[in-house]
């Protein structure tokens, strides 16, 4: 392949490589919209579920000389989990995008039973439509670009959660919807007009048939006590998977395999993958400070119950009162590894995690 020298700058490729991605981040994009956001990060933990599994292999492997260094390297996690084909800032971006665009275009496509705006319907799969999934490949390619100019200013975060939330903020832009949106309740945090099941004021005074006043992002899971319950069990259940196998992404990948149960309807699922990932970004922080393995899953499940009660906040001001999605499991991971990244940085942490800087 010719590989053309010079380099886009921030990019980290040149000219040929970002056309590569600029192409694969299109049909990446069209893919997330064609099966929708959720589904297609389903797909995501499948597949960082297979590279981790590939990669602990091959430490395994490694450590007894059965292989030469390197051999084994498969680059599934980083170049398809988190790449161009399911990375949620590809993938998942155009799905939530699509939903956008499609709930202001196709408005007749919304399903029977659906009770919130057309727009957060981050489970409906869009086919073939070439419009809806165009939008998906343009998202798709925003996220990849924005991750990739983040990671080379050196952002101190995870780039892929702060690219999720970017594109979904910039979709309500380009649609036409608020930031925020109308809030019902006393404060953006108040979710009691949910719970007393008012409806949604209309803009002509009346109400909006269907639809509640305050749309909590998950109806079986917004309560302080709940959320942070379901943190501090993920982050403790993923501190004890990186204890054991090394791996900061298992957990992860576990937790959004599990989303496909919620996709097929079945009832209460929790949504994990936020407490999850900073549950073993605890577990890697405190084990150089505590040294004590029992210590490490306690840290692991704070971690993780923080993480759950940020993801709760953002979603209460990002997600609850506008007609689109907007990620808070995202929301929630790039606050989360900025203190982190921050902490680190301010030498009060050993270690930044999964960041490199």
């Amino acid at each position: 392949m010719l590989d053309l020298p010079l380099q886009v700058p921030l990019l980290g490729v040149g000219v040929e490589g970002l056309a590569v991605l600029v192409i694969a981040a299109l049909a990446g994009g069209a893919f997330g919209a064609a099966l929708g956001a959720l589904p297609a990060f389903v797909f995501t933990g499948f597949v960082v579920f297979l590279g981790e599994g590939l990669g602990i292999l091959q430490r395994e492997i490694e450590a007894v000389d059965l292989a030469p260094q390197g051999e084994l390297a498969t680059g599934v996690t980083s170049v398809i989990g988190f790449g161009m084909v399911t990375g949620p800032h590809v993938s998942f971006a155009g799905g939530v995008a699509a939903a956008a665009y499609a709930a202001k275009r196709y408005p007749e496509m919304e399903p029977d039973g659906w009770s919130y705006h057309f727009g957060k319907n981050i489970g409906f799969a869009f086919g073939t439509k070439p419009d809806v999934l165009a939008v998906g490949g343009i998202f798709g390619v925003l996220g990849m670009l924005i991750t990739r100019l983040a990671s080379g200013l050196g952002a101190p975060t995870d780039t892929i959660a702060l690219s999720v939330v970017a594109t979904a903020l910039l979709a309500r832009v380009a649609f036409g919807y608020p930031i925020v949106g109308r809030i019902a309740g006393r404060n953006v945090l108040d979710m009691s007009p949910f719970e007393r099941d008012e409806p949604r004021p209309a803009p002509d005074g009346g109400t909006v048939e269907g639809r509640p006043a305050t749309e909590p992002w998950l109806p079986h899971q917004y309560t302080w006590s709940g959320v942070t319950a379901i943190g501090l069990v993920g982050g403790v259940l993923a501190g004890y998977i990186w204890l054991e196998t090394g791996s900061v992404f298992l957990g992860y990948a576990i937790s959004a395999m599990s989303l496909l149960f919620l996709n097929l309807g079945v009832e209460r699922i929790p949504v994990t993958h936020h407490v999850t990932l900073l549950g073993s970004v605890g577990a890697v922080v405190a084990l150089p400070v505590v040294g004590s393995d029992p210590l490490v899953l306690l840290v692991a499940g704070a971690f993780g119950g923080l993480t759950g009660i940020v993801g709760e906040v953002t979603q209460r001001v990002f997600y609850a009162h506008s007609g689109t999605h907007v990620d808070p499991p995202a929301m929630a991971i790039a606050v989360t590894m900025t203190a982190v990244a921050l902490l680190y940085l301010s030498g009060l942490l050993p270690n930044a995690g999964y960041l490199a800087f």
